[in-house]
C-alpha cells in the first residue's frame, strides 16, 4: 500500500469542472456517499472511517482541486477555487461513476465563513 492510499480502494482519475484531473478512491457498494476533506488534507484524512462506510454505501473519496494527486489549475479568477465550482466537480464526479444522487459528508469546509456570520 502506498503510504497516501486508502487499502482496498480503487483510484481513478475523473473530470471535474473545466476538464480539471481529479484524483478519486471509491470503495464498497450501495447509495454514494462522498467524503470531502478539509484544508489543508487530502482525501486520505478519511482513511479510517471509508473502510466502515463502505460496508453499507458506494464511498467516493476526491482529493479535492488543488489538493494531493488532483489537479492545480492556476488561479485565473475567483471561480477557479470557488465552493460552487469544488461543488461542481463532486457533482461530476458522482456523475462519472453512475450516481446522480449522494450523501455528502464534509470536513471543516465552510466554517470560516459560518463563523463570520455570527
Amino acid at each position: 500500500m502506498n503510504a497516501m492510499t486508502i487499502d482496498g480502494f480503487q483510484y481513478r482519475t475523473l473530470t471535474g469542472d473545466g476538464g480539471v484531473e481529479l484524483s478519486v478512491a471509491v470503495a464498497g457498494s450501495g447509495p454514494a456517499l462522498v467524503l470531502l476533506h478539509g484544508f489543508p488534507q487530502t482525501h486520505f484524512m478519511w482513511r479510517y472511517v471509508a473502510h466502515e462506510l463502505a460496508d453499507r454505501h458506494t464511498v467516493i473519496v476526491p482529493d479535492l482541486r488543488g489538493y494531493g494527486s488532483s489537479a492545480k489549475p492556476a488561479d485565473t479568477d475567483s471561480a477557479t477555487y470557488s465552493k460552487r465550482t469544488m461543488a461542481n466537480d463532486v457533482v461530476r464526479v458522482a456523475a462519472a461513476l453512475g450516481f446522480a444522487r449522494f450523501g455528502v459528508v464534509g470536513h471543516d469546509r465552510g466554517a470560516l465563513e459560518r463563523v463570520s456570520q455570527i
